[in-house]
């Protein structure tokens, strides 16, 4: 599963979700385990098209949009970088998540929050569809991915709104424990 997350990742498309399908079934018990390696496994691959894009992907881009149009990219990318990668790793096929992931190169996003919202994209995508599989077989994986397709917009909007409310959840949080440790005004 690593190694077969690894590579889809990286370059060579391959059914991972088939796969993983298949095995989860097969053995229900570890399926979290399954999961979890490919999840790794393509955060691992997915630094390939990345480092790609931090090593010549501005050149590659300033070719194909004009410099004010990749700036506004740029703008855009740098306000929302970890959702920019996380809810496409989120998605299925036929998502064009490498590109999001040269995007992430190019526009130099660090490598570590690269990491952490690809493997967390891919942990919440990785896991529903290997708990969908061992509870209602593995045709649920195309099932529920043709209705994502079919119903994207809405798809985007409820992930949206979720992640939405969960950053204004922590940001609260975190701002009311600032206000709580400041030193008082004598």
């Amino acid at each position: 599963m690593l190694l077969g997350s690894f590579i889809d990742s990286a370059s060579i498309p391959i059914p991972i979700d088939v796969l993983m399908g298949i095995w989860a079934w097969n053995d229900k018990r570890h399926f979290y385990i399954y999961a979890l390696l490919a999840a790794l496994g393509s955060t691992l691959g997915g630094l390939i098209p990345f480092y790609l894009g931090k090593a010549g992907g501005e050149l590659f881009l300033l070719r194909r949009v004009n410099r004010a149009r990749f700036e506004a990219l740029r703008a855009q990318f740098e306000k929302q970088e970890f959702l920019a990668v996380m809810i496409p790793s989120l998605l299925p096929p036929p998502t064009t998540w490498k590109l999001f992931v040269f995007g992430a190169g190019v526009f130099e996003m660090r490598t570590l929050n690269f990491m952490l919202a690809v493997f967390v994209g891919r942990c919440i995508r990785f896991g529903v569809e290997t708990a969908l599989v061992v509870k209602y077989g593995p045709q649920i994986v195309t099932v529920v991915a043709d209705l994502a397709r079919r119903h994207l917009i809405l798809t985007l909007s409820v992930l949206a709104l979720i992640f939405g409310g969960l950053g204004w959840w922590i940001w609260t949080k975190l701002r009311k424990r600032g206000s709580d440790s400041a030193p008082e005004a004598l």
